[in-house]
């Protein structure tokens, strides 16, 4: 499922679809989370600063990693802060800039 990714797994992400999107469509773009934070951060990373309040187990760093799933197949644990969504959306648009 992942390219890179030695076995899947039941992670946390962000969804990153827009609006319009999630209207449209019954798949949902996603931005993964990991715990695995890096180093050195890469311009489309993140480490989400209040990860507590996102209703996370663990400190993570958002990744530019996208990847789609059903609607059904997800289940909301929380929201992020401001700071942090508008970090995310500055990795995604980083991300894909055309």
């Amino acid at each position: 499922m992942l390219a890179g990714a030695s076995d899947t797994k039941v992670r946390p992400a962000v969804v990153i679809a827009s609006s319009t999107c999630l209207v449209e469509r019954t798949d949902v773009l996603l931005g993964i989370l990991t715990t695995k934070v890096p180093r050195t951060a890469a311009s489309t990373d993140h480490l989400l600063v209040d990860w507590q309040i996102a209703g996370l187990r663990a400190q993570s760093c958002f990744r530019a990693y996208v990847l789609t799933i059903h609607r059904s197949e997800l289940t909301v644990i929380g929201h992020l802060n401001e700071q942090d969504w508008s970090r995310v959306q500055a990795c995604v648009r980083g991300a894909f800039s055309i």
